[in-house]
């Protein structure tokens, strides 16, 4: 198992603005395509509920102000105004904080923890200093990613680090210390051979966490809302089938969330996840 990872890539895209397009025209034809007259034809017999949601149209000014909800709270600053312009909508917030928070969350994902705390303490000097859960979380990634730099060398640079940073967290709140030695047993046995639950924190999952964490609680001390709201809309979707067939509603067996690309699998052959709605 190799542990070199680096700043986390798409295959296909050159750069972030490029991302910051694909995002914005990927959500709004998804969202053209699923009240066009041509998508919402319903074969006869498909389920009597299926034609009833291909009856109801959405306004395009909730679709675009979903949309362009999702570009800011996400943080892809450069679309979001991109999307103003074309919508003819005001932003949401200011470019300065949206460029900020997506700095941050570049620096985490790229596993430049260091500049991440920096630039997050120049942000706000207090979130950090309110919110000792979080900060023991990004330290603790910054263990990770020295971890990873000193395997199969001299470990001493992580030793005195988790020494200086992690181990008086961990004394003045216990419940970190289970994941403080979690960590340190990176250093001691080989990366290849690792139990799963260790080798998750080398996986870049621990990144994306990490940064959701950090993009979650920046912008609650901005008073703004946690995520975006698309996030909150599918997650009712899902509560609502549910309950509806909890309570033996007249459903079709299956409902697709419409996430994916007409005629795609769970998972196509390019190999790229399906939106993450959790």
């Amino acid at each position: 198992m190799s542990t070199a990872l680096g700043p986390l890539e798409i295959p296909g895209l050159d750069n972030a603005s490029t991302l910051q397009e694909i995002v914005w025209a990927h959500i709004r034809q998804r969202f053209d395509r699923m009240n066009s007259s041509t998508s919402t034809a319903i074969p006869p017999h498909h389920h009597g509920f299926e034609k009833r949601v291909a009856d109801v149209k959405a306004p395009k000014s909730d679709i675009n102000a979903l949309i362009l909800d999702y570009l800011t709270m996400e943080g892809y600053p450069k679309a979001a105004a991109k999307f103003c312009k074309e919508a003819n909508l005001q932003p949401q917030q200011l470019d300065s904080s949206i460029q900020a928070r997506q700095s941050i969350m570049h620096s985490i994902h790229s596993g430049d923890i260091e500049t991440a705390i920096s630039a997050l303490n120049e942000l706000d000097p207090e979130l950090l200093d309110t919110n000792p859960e979080l900060h023991f979380a990004l330290l603790r990634l910054q263990l990770v990613e020295l971890i990873r730099q000193c395997h199969g060398r001299d470990p001493t640079p992580a030793v005195e680090f988790a020494t200086k940073n992690l181990g008086p967290r961990a004394a003045a709140h216990r419940e970190f210390l289970p994941d403080l030695e979690q960590t340190m047993a990176l250093i001691i046995f080989p990366h290849d051979k690792l139990r799963p639950e260790l080798a998750a924190l080398l996986s870049s999952d621990l990144r994306r966490n990490t940064a959701a964490k950090v993009n979650e609680a920046v912008l609650v001390r901005q008073n703004q809302r946690r995520e975006a709201a698309i996030r909150q809309l599918v997650r009712m979707r899902a509560w609502a089938e549910t309950s509806a067939r909890s309570d033996k509603l007249d459903l079709p067996e299956t409902l697709d969330f419409g996430l994916h690309a007409e005629g795609a699998e769970s998972r196509h052959d390019g190999g790229h996840e399906p939106m993450i709605t959790t």
